[in-house]
């Protein structure tokens, strides 16, 4: 990690990842609503998830929150928009999914191999230091936390965060985005599912009998909590790949109490350690398949030492529900664009378009267009779209459609699989696959461990009857193009 002392100026005019600034981009996209007066008790969970079913959700911006003070702020369906989602990966302003997807092919390889060069840059000073909470002073419920759900274990302050740690045996600094559950005015819990890299290193200080710092950053761009909730290699840090992303080093700070690096203007940071074996009840909380995945559980509780934030803090809220959820959206832009790098890097030609669908938390039902060139290439997609590194993890249906289809349009997929398939020769099963216990099929399944049936569909036209297949009843796509074109205010 690079040293630079840098001064207030430079961070506060300038720094990429300020809130405030990307904000004031969205509002003039026309993609921010402000709310003032709801509750932070049900109400404002529920607007967001009623916001968020819309075609065209807005980013939604409450103050004046029921019990708090005016300028204490929550920001949620940040990333819920074709817009807004490729302006917080610095990317030309897309209004479609398909070009969305389009213009981040290849780009996460890219940013990976860019991400050694982009090491972030220490400075001295920054917004986040504006307000400083110590000893008796911190509590966490300065801040309008929200009960988001009914069911809920309690109050849940990191939903759009991003959890700073160190490995116990090496200078690897990681960024994860895991709930953080209020415990009490200095206590929160930490969900870290077994696996993740916080989770690993947690565990080592945990069996070395030592307190395990921890930095939360609960508000900022939401390029930061973003990256921190994607797979990038083990042993890289997220600030590297945020910085290939912007094209600069991210500027971070040093937390008083831990030494650990944050971004210089982040909204609000908790800041402290896990006393050895502290592990509270925790949850029960929503997942991103739409379901609570059981009773509540373990997890690590920090007891925070320092609290820093900014005037007018805007906390980021981000929760997981019934799909489309808060973030679902931006999954299946990300997870599309992987799956179609990896069909294309595992040699299956034609791929035209792929998407991770939002009804299955991007994991659960994913769909890929081909233009069949030879018997066996619906299936050869398929499967690859089932079983690739970046597609197993609970990939429960996996659909192949013709180029005619557009993947992302589930009406056409489910046309094209009620016409163009046989239940008893287009479906392939895969038992025992790759599941998760996260899996709310997992209570019936008969297997101790993590496994999952499967299912290959393909939905294709029959290649050995291409030229014989009925022909689509509807006008061709250029016709179509034409027509919108001609009655635009009709369309």
């Amino acid at each position: 990690m690079k040293h630079e002392t840098v001064g207030m100026k430079r961070d506060a005019g300038g720094n990429p990842l300020d809130l405030h600034a990307w904000l004031r981009d969205v509002e003039a996209l026309g993609e921010l609503k402000e709310v003032r007066g709801a509750d932070w008790n049900l109400e404002l969970g529920a607007i967001s998830e009623l916001n968020v079913k819309k075609e065209r959700p807005p980013a939604l911006l409450f103050d004046e929150i029921a019990g708090y003070p005016k300028g204490f702020r929550v920001l949620t369906c940040s990333t819920s928009s074709p817009a807004r989602l490729s302006s917080i990966l610095r990317l030309p302003v897309q209004t479609t999914h398909r070009r969305l997807v389009d213009e981040l092919r290849d780009k996460p390889r890219v940013w990976q191999a860019q991400a050694a060069k982009c090491e972030p840059v220490v400075v001295q000073g920054g917004p986040v230091f504006e307000n400083v909470q110590k000893g008796a002073e911190v509590d966490v419920l300065t801040f309008p936390a929200p009960f988001w759900h009914e069911l809920d274990g309690g109050r849940y302050i990191g939903t759009g965060c991003s959890v700073v740690t160190r490995d116990f045996d090496s200078d690897w600094v990681n960024a994860g985005a895991y709930r953080v559950m209020v415990h009490d005015r200095s206590h929160v819990a930490i969900d870290m599912i077994p696996g993740k890299h916080g989770r690993i290193h947690y565990e080592k200080y945990k069996k070395a009998g030592e307190p395990f710092p921890v930095a939360i950053v609960l508000g900022g761009d939401p390029l930061g909590y973003l990256i921190s909730g994607i797979e990038i290699p083990f042993g890289m840090c997220e600030y590297n790949y945020m910085g290939a992303i912007l094209k600069q080093p991210v500027a971070v700070v040093r937390g008083e109490a831990t030494g650990l690096p944050f971004p210089s203007a982040s909204e609000i940071v908790l800041e402290g350690c896990v006393q050895p074996n502290d592990e509270r009840p925790e949850g029960p909380f929503g997942e991103f398949h739409g379901y609570y995945p059981g009773k509540a559980g373990k997890a690590p509780v920090v007891t925070v030492e320092r609290i820093y934030y900014r005037n007018n803090p805007i906390l980021m809220g981000s929760p997981p529900a019934k799909p489309p959820n808060d973030y679902s959206y931006s999954k299946a832009v990300m997870r599309s664009s992987l799956l179609h790098d990896a069909l294309i890097a595992a040699g299956v030609p034609e791929i035209q378009a792929v998407w991770a669908h939002e009804i299955g938390g991007a994991r659960m039902f994913n769909v890929v267009s081909i233009k069949q060139l030879y018997a066996g290439h619906a299936r050869q997609a398929g499967h690859i779209l089932n079983q690739c590194g970046v597609g197993a993890y609970m990939s429960r249906y996996s659909v192949v459609v013709d180029e005619d289809i557009d993947p992302s349009n589930l009406q056409e997929v489910i046309w094209a699989v009620a016409t163009r398939s046989d239940p008893a020769t287009s479906i392939d099963i895969i038992q025992r696959g790759m599941g998760s216990k996260n899996d709310p099929m997992y209570v019936t399944y008969p297997y101790d461990a993590a496994f999952s049936s499967k299912a290959i569909i393909d939905a294709c036209r029959p290649y050995d009857h291409l030229d014989e297949f009925p022909a689509v009843a509807e006008a061709s796509k250029a016709l179509q193009d034409k027509i919108r074109a001609k009655w635009k205010d009709l369309f």
